[in-house]
């Protein structure tokens, strides 16, 4: 591929060096201030938090006593973390900001190799600079995980098609364990980010004489069979795990009845708005291209287009949508941007063209970005969304100070669980038994409903209450009279 440059202040170092930082600066601030209490945080966080504090490595609940929906690998890597600092908050959100960081890595490294340095500038900013990535690069789930493992099976098929490599025992056993790692994330989802688009480069191959993508059978059936080993162990020894996994978790995304269904398009406008401005490069790109029908796609582009498209079209049809769960096929849109790029340059009249248009998107972009990034956590804090966590850290200090006995009565958010470090929310009932059995010095109780704690706990005062958020309910602690030293 001829790979005619733009000019040098669009694809200097200076310029690169600093759309990486405002990405990884975007990256890690995006969710400031830290809370678990929205997108089932609480519940992925508590994954590994039951790992540490009681031992249960391979099925785990939530923090109200269900049955954890996920497999454990990403709880694992946070329960290693967590080892290593013995600091729970980056232990819960290292494994997507590290996943952030290889994928950014991987993009601009691949694409500049395939596609030169301005190529690779575009697709790392498209993948950095929208409203997706910074968004899930810090939350405490396994969406951008997941897109790591999904993007590595579909660059590892990328490459061989690029170099026209036969697969070899190694690759197809790196393919296993890549396939692997995916299934002990998030389960056979991978299989709806990869083969369609595998099929229908498969198909679409037989015309043009572009290398075979297909790695053989056994890494997808032997991938497969070590999550169904997870899955009947699961069955066979943990209660409620066969309802709460195998039929709501996984059955029922494809039915109408159980999660709430989305139409065939919703995926559609959210990926034109979120990752604007590269969205709207790829299609008026794809038409260019599309209108001048003589040029013969590569491989690796097609292969490209069967992947992204193909993992859409699918994702469109299951009913069970979420934006954040069409994450995966942001990364080979951004090598299929790269390519577009690449393609433009080589032809001579709209080289200078495109030029004004790829410095204008790229400097939208840091802007969008930036002001999404900016609007997050300003709206954060005007709402307090940290009111519980604040209150938390405070009752963790009198706690540890005073060596109480304490506990939580459970509200709807899950969160405090975490905030207060501890394995069980108790009852109402449970609690008032325990206090008049003089088990504890404290008690964290939400104030809504209301009920009349400090009647019900002999000998209890009110030290503190939690600050009002727009969203959560407050919290107070109640200590025993006498329970202080000060």
């Amino acid at each position: 591929m001829d790979r005619t440059e733009p000019p040098a202040s669009l694809t200097s170092p200076v310029i690169r060096g600093t759309i990486v930082a405002f990405i990884v600066l975007f990256f890690a601030i995006t969710n400031i201030p830290w809370t678990l209490d929205d997108y089932d945080q609480a519940k992925q966080a508590y994954t590994s938090f039951e790992m540490v504090g009681q031992g249960h490595w391979l099925y785990q609940h939530t923090p109200n006593e269900g049955v954890a929906t996920k497999p454990p690998l990403v709880g694992w890597i946070s329960a290693a973390l967590f080892e290593g600092t013995r600091w729970w908050d980056g232990a819960w959100r290292l494994p997507s900001f590290f996943a952030a960081l290889i994928l950014l890595l991987l993009i601009g490294r691949e694409a500049s190799a395939a596609y030169g340095s301005a190529g690779g500038l575009i697709a790392l900013s498209a993948f950095g600079l929208n409203l997706l990535a910074p968004r899930l690069a810090t939350l405490v789930r396994t969406d951008m995980p997941l897109a790591l493992a999904s993007f590595l099976v579909g660059w590892q098929i990328w490459r061989h098609i690029r170099l026209a490599q036969p697969w070899t025992t190694r690759d197809r056993t790196i393919a296993f364990v890549l396939l692997s790692c995916a299934m002990m994330i998030k389960g056979p989802i991978i299989y709806a980010f990869i083969l369609p688009g595998l099929i229908a480069y498969q198909i679409a191959r037989r015309w043009t004489g572009a290398p075979s993508a297909w790695s053989g059978l056994w890494p997808w059936l032997l991938s497969l069979a070590v999550f169904l080993a997870w899955a009947i162990g699961g069955i066979r020894g943990q209660p409620g795990f066969y309802d709460s996994v195998v039929i709501r978790e996984f059955a029922g995304r494809f039915t109408e009845t159980i999660h709430k269904p989305q139409p065939p398009y919703f995926y559609l406008p959210h990926l034109l708005h979120k990752f604007a401005p590269w969205s709207l490069l790829l299609i008026g790109f794809g038409l260019f291209f599309w209108r001048r029908r003589g040029r013969i796609m590569r491989p690796e582009t097609l292969w490209l287009v069967c992947w992204s498209i193909g993992a859409l079209v699918i994702m469109s049809v299951i009913p069970s949508k979420r934006v954040d769960r069409i994450f995966p096929v942001v990364p080979p849109l951004c090598l299929l941007l790269g390519a577009q790029v690449a393609a433009l340059g080589e032809i001579e009249r709209w080289r200078a063209r495109t030029r004004p248009w790829l410095a204008a998107a790229l400097l939208f972009a840091v802007f969008f970005t930036g002001g999404y990034v900016a609007w997050k956590i300003s709206q954060a804090r005007a709402a307090r969304s940290d009111a519980l966590v604040q209150f938390s850290k405070r009752v963790r200090a009198e706690a540890e100070k005073y060596h109480w006995r304490y506990e939580v009565v459970g509200g709807r958010e899950e969160g405090m669980l975490l905030y207060l470090r501890r394995p069980h929310f108790v009852k109402p009932e449970d609690a008032l038994r325990a206090w008049q059995a003089g088990q504890l010095d404290a008690l964290v109780a939400r104030n809504q409903p209301f009920r009349d704690w400090r009647g019900l706990l002999p000998d209890a005062q009110l030290l503190f209450i939690s600050e009002k958020s727009d969203e959560l309910g407050q919290y107070s602690l109640f200590a025993r009279s006498g329970t202080q030293v000060r």
